[in-house]
């Protein structure tokens, strides 16, 4: 049965070309020549939709890749408003998760001390107090935020982290205080 199949596989596509060609007199099938591209008149659909600068390139870049440095969740926003963070706070207390508060100087993640695989300088940042187990109100996080912020504030990054004490991760990170100087 499957030689069967198989066998009509190859003819269908061989009869269908033969079909579509030409045949001279001693039964050889002759192909007709490639004649190139053919030019497209107008602009297409996509070019109607799409904006130019005036270069011949018509992107827009959009980040900066020097001294702009990107970190953990929502850094692309301008720094939140203290309402902004007690929502996202508030969201990290209904998730069941504890909020911890950390600090860093560097703030990134680097290769200085070691090459090695898996190695990185500036994983761990310095625990503000301890996580915030039994939280169950913004405020107190933001009044925490203030207190780092009033001794690390001008020379270190602060976030706020969602810690899962069940399943022993992190669920939730980002940004609330970058460096002053």
């Amino acid at each position: 049965m499957a030689s069967i199949v198989a066998s009509s596989a190859v003819v269908a596509p061989i009869a269908s070309l033969a079909a579509s060609s030409t045949t001279s007199t001693s039964g050889a099938v002759s192909i007709s020549a490639f004649a190139g591209l053919k030019p497209v008149s107008g602009q297409s659909e996509w070019q109607t939709k799409t904006i130019s600068n005036g270069s011949r390139v018509s992107c827009m870049q959009v980040w900066e890749p020097y001294n702009n440095l990107k970190f953990e969740t929502l850094s692309y926003l301008p720094p939140l408003s203290q309402d902004a963070l007690a929502k996202q706070i508030d969201y990290v207390i209904k998730s069941g998760w504890a909020p911890c508060i950390e600090f860093d100087v560097q703030g990134t993640v680097t290769r200085e001390g070691s090459t090695m695989p898996g190695y990185y300088d500036g994983r761990y940042w310095t625990m503000w107090k301890l996580p915030m187990f039994g939280c169950t109100d913004s405020a107190s996080v933001l009044r925490e935020i203030e207190e780092c912020k009033k001794l690390y504030g001008s020379k270190c990054y602060i976030r706020c982290l969602g810690f899962d004490n069940t399943r022993q991760v992190q669920c939730a990170s980002f940004i609330v205080h970058q460096p002053t100087q």
